[in-house]
């Protein structure tokens, strides 16, 4: 029977840690150079170049001869969303421990991914490796599905290829088609979209991490592999808190494919209107989230507010971070419906970061009950989980009736949303690099 690709990864990685080792101990010996010599020559035959630059700078590391060398990678720093503040969190939080390099694909701006997210990002150098098969092409959007079978050229191999010069490889982008040649690496996992296909290398990664429970199910139903490190994203947008107002609200990008499901909380919010006037008497809707180039399905939202003009819904497109956290503390309760009626398991909320950000502020969320939400949402008594329409409008009415009701599950919320902060997640992040990365050998520090 053939190895794994996980044994595999494992077991070249065994073999360089050793070859690093005995490279180290080499050092100051008679003769020391020659004997390097001869076992980097015989890595590199037995196992490629590769490994044999790998145990060069691993052995540099333990030897405290510079500090390490980590790349973060991302091929849409450039666009604004849940995935990419995971990320950019993610190199604020390893700086500490290395040189951080941001690597993308396309032209981005440290300064942007400062603004925002918030984040220190200062110390990051960047790097953009180009993909000359979509800059031909000129496609807006990188697109890994483009390429269908091993006839075609897998043009990720360029990333490989960059991933070589570091010590820890960070894959932000659940880019299945990266091959890690980095001595350690990472590999994110915010879903399983897909199924395994052709050049699919996430098994090579040192370590495979998940974002919630839900995600660790997928991946392992669809990849067959069993993921490694569990790392809840990054929520931090915790405010003071301020008096409610008779504010709904919901924080989700405007998806072109309807994912987040807009229309449909339109469509709930009239209904809602509706059949409990009285419930309603005051209440507003209120919508936010980004949106990038022409986007059909906005301009479905922006049909349907046209064609009722009476309803009382305020749209928010690509508001910034303040404006945002202006709502969140506005909003008494917090919509979220991405999932429901849905069978694609990759079309339900994964995790749900807006959520949990609306939970820091005191909002009291109504979450479709699948995915990830029952993770961050305890029903009853932080929030409230629905299954259909008809359950949504009975516990939003519910609530919009009864203040103490919505005191007390906002309360809740606030305190248990504390534990998916930013602080939680840093230390979550910097253990498990701390078990990749090698600490310099005894009498060895960097830059000795």
């Amino acid at each position: 029977m053939s190895e794994t690709p996980q044994r595999a990864a494992d077991g070249r990685e065994e073999l360089i840690a050793a070859a690093a080792a005995e490279l180290a101990a080499l050092r100051g010996e008679a003769g020391g150079a020659a004997r390097a010599g001869r076992l980097v020559a015989g890595l590199a035959a037995r196992a490629g170049t590769g490994a044999a630059c790998n145990a060069v700078d691993l052995c540099q590391l333990l030897l405290g001869l510079r500090r390490p060398r980590i790349a973060v990678y991302d091929h849409t720093w450039h666009f604004i969303g849940g995935a990419q503040k995971y990320g950019a969190t993610l190199a604020e939080a390893l700086l500490p421990l290395g040189d951080v390099t941001l690597v993308g694909n396309r032209p981005f701006a440290v300064a942007d991914l400062q603004s925002w997210y918030r984040l220190d990002l200062g110390a990051c150098a960047t790097r953009v490796v180009p993909l000359p098969f979509y800059e031909e092409r000129g496609d807006d959007y990188i697109d890994p599905a483009r390429i269908v079978s091993r006839a075609m050229e897998n043009p990720f191999h360029a990333v490989s290829r960059a991933s070589l010069g570091y010590d820890l490889f960070v894959n932000n982008s659940m880019l299945k088609m990266v091959c890690p040649l980095s001595p350690r690496s990472l590999f994110i996992t915010h879903f399983p979209e897909r199924r395994p296909r052709s050049y699919f290398y996430v098994g090579r990664y040192s370590r495979v991490v998940y974002n919630s429970r839900y995600t660790r199910g997928w991946i392992e139903t669809r990849w067959g592999l069993e993921p490694h490190a569990h790392v809840y994203p990054p929520v931090d947008m915790e405010g003071e808190l301020t008096e409610k107002e008779t504010l709904i609200l919901s924080v989700a990008r405007f998806d072109p494919g309807g994912n987040k499901q807009q229309l449909d909380m339109l469509r709930a919010f009239l209904l809602l209107r509706q059949t409990r006037p009285a419930d309603c008497r005051g209440w507003k809707l209120a919508l936010a989230g980004g949106s990038h180039g022409e986007n059909p399905y906005l301009a479905q939202v922006r049909d349907f507010l046209r064609a009722h003009p009476a309803l009382p819904v305020e749209l928010h497109v690509n508001a910034s971070r303040d404006e945002v956290a202006g709502l969140y503390r506005r909003a008494a309760l917090f919509w979220h419906l991405c999932g429901l009626g849905q069978d694609d398991p990759a079309r339900v909320e994964h995790f749900g970061m807006t959520v949990a950000e609306a939970m820091q502020n005191g909002c009291v969320p109504l979450v479709f009950a699948g995915g990830g939400m029952p993770e961050i949402v305890a029903d009853g008594r932080s929030g409230f989980l629905f299954a259909s329409v008809s359950s949504l409008l009975e516990q939003s009415a519910r609530l919009l009736r009864d203040p103490g009701l919505r005191a007390s599950l906002a309360g809740a919320a606030r305190r248990e949303s504390r534990r998916f902060n930013k602080e939680a997640f840093a230390e979550r992040v910097r253990a498990l690099a701390a078990e990749l990365l090698p600490s310099p050998a005894a009498g060895h520090a960097p830059g000795r």
